[in-house]
């Protein structure tokens, strides 16, 4: 390995400091959504950022600290950021905290109990895996008022038969392997009495985090990563050029079924995967739109995938009808900590969900289209709300979200100005920095041309360009595989 670091780190490897990383961050905090920039504090100590100051929910605290993972150079996030919610008497909140749990597609069926205490809800019960709890705290740190969530008594019931501690470090790798956010050619994965232990190194902290991940989902109880370290080197798409070569369909079409396995938003309803080329096709039915979401979601970060076809139908096991979905949506807009002060109007026809009002920017715009697509008996979302200065969009489709986005003061931008924007957030970005990717901007509408890895980073390459301010973006990149 350190011959291999010898070999890449000269060429690739740029001069990051901690005040730079540090003015990075500050800087993606004030352009980016859903984060109180002005009230949190960073500093930077040999690339481990420190989060400090106030927000006013949990979804935002961990927004804050999901921008700063996903910059390159960070090498880990200490967060330390305080939640500083609006009071909501506890029985209230105990009654919404539940309501969201009896309401959510997947958590509906959890055997669960809550208790809300001055923003701190105790939740207890059992669930079947690592990532079913996972989602239990999602759907808590989603409600409106909640400061902290205890999940001390929310325990993991394993299979009867659990796996052997080498059966779990194949399946580590196996994801791993498949998983285009990660390389992990230099990870060592060792189980032993169910706790993983990982050494090596990874290009970023986000990376890091995702191996993590991966290893609990595989059924560890304890995951030790202290020798698996964040390496700048590890970052070099020379390094990587065999990640994203072309796959066999096959063996394509079992990698996202077994993605499917550990999602359980999509376990329980087995969609068909047919591959032909690396074009994935989902058929079947699901019950809600957000589990057809998430199997479009799961499909497309599998090595190999170059597009999916989404064909999943929604069809809820019973009749829900109209009047019933629109209360529903209703109250989980209200309960969402991004949009719940917002006065917005749904209307609900046959299932379809049509959202009417204005918000604040295209984050809260794409968070309500969210909430209601979570809903059971919700078969597709039409999200007309308004934003200053912004055309609303009419699809809740997080992975091709492509609004046409004026700067928000409302002032244009010199062409070339943006230009440089938008260069300076591709080279702090993990998947972007040292891709083929060209810009030019002509009365603030972007054209983007060249070729990036994967379809991740084609679509980070959009909204990186809109939130630096592009009215509108052509996107030309194509996605390719590196030469072996």
């Amino acid at each position: 390995m350190q011959n291999l670091q010898a070999l890449i780190e000269p060429a690739t490897a740029a001069p990051l400091t901690d005040a730079d990383i540090t003015a990075a961050v500050e800087l993606f905090f004030l352009t980016k959504k859903g984060v109180s920039g002005h009230l949190i504090d960073v500093t930077t100590h040999d690339g481990i950022v420190q989060l400090t100051g106030i927000t006013d929910s949990l979804l935002s605290r961990e927004r804050a600290e999901e921008i700063a993972l996903a910059l390159r150079g960070v090498r880990g996030v200490v967060n330390e950021i305080v939640v500083s919610t609006a009071h909501v008497p506890d029985f209230e909140l105990q009654r919404h905290v539940s309501t969201a749990l009896n309401d959510d597609p997947a958590t509906s069926g959890y055997y669960l109990g809550c208790k809300a205490a001055d923003g701190i809800v105790t939740v207890t019960g059992t669930v079947q895996s690592w990532a079913e709890k996972q989602l239990v705290l999602r759907v808590l740190h989603g409600v409106r008022g909640v400061r902290r969530v205890v999940a001390d008594e929310l325990t993991i019931r394993w299979g009867e038969i659990d796996n052997t501690d080498d059966e779990i470090s194949t399946q580590i790798r196996e994801l791993l392997d498949w998983d285009i956010r990660v390389y992990s050619s230099l990870v060592t994965i060792h189980t032993a009495e169910r706790v993983v232990y990982l050494s090596g190194s990874v290009g970023t902290a986000a990376e890091k985090n995702r191996v993590v991940s991966t290893a609990f989902e595989a059924g560890a109880t304890r995951v030790e990563a202290r020798d698996l370290e964040v390496a700048y080197w590890a970052l070099s798409s020379q390094l990587r050029r065999d990640k994203y070569a072309d796959r066999p369909d096959e063996a394509i079409a079992h990698a996202v079924l077994d993605a499917f396995r550990y999602d359980p938003e999509v376990l329980s309803y087995q969609p068909t995967v047919l591959v032909h080329r690396g074009v994935v096709t989902l058929t079947g039915t699901v019950s809600n739109l957000r589990a057809k979401q998430r199997a479009e979601y799961d499909a497309r970060h599998i090595v190999g995938v170059w597009d999916v076809h989404n064909l999943l139908k929604v069809r809820t096991s019973r009749f829900i009808p109209d009047d019933s979905i629109r209360q529903t949506v209703k109250e989980a807009l209200a309960r969402n900590p991004y949009v719940g002060t917002r006065d917005l109007a749904v209307t609900v026809t046959n299932g379809k969900v049509y959202l009417y009002g204005q918000v604040s920017s295209p984050f809260e715009q794409e968070q309500a289209g969210t909430v209601a697509a979570g809903v059971n008996g919700v078969s597709e979302v039409s999200n007309w709300l308004g934003v200053p200065g912004h055309t609303p969009f009419t699809d809740n489709s997080r992975l091709f979200w492509n609004p046409a986005a004026p700067h928000p003061t409302g002032y244009p931008i010199p062409d070339f100005a943006l230009a440089e924007r938008i260069r300076t957030r591709y080279g702090w970005s993990v998947g972007l920095h040292d891709q083929d990717v060209d810009v030019s901007v002509e009365s603030g509408r972007v054209t983007l041309t060249g070729t990036v890895d994967t379809w991740l980073d084609r679509k980070e390459a959009a909204t990186d360009a809109y939130e630096a301010g592009a009215r509108d973006v052509n996107n030309h990149l194509h996605v390719t595989t590196l030469p072996l």
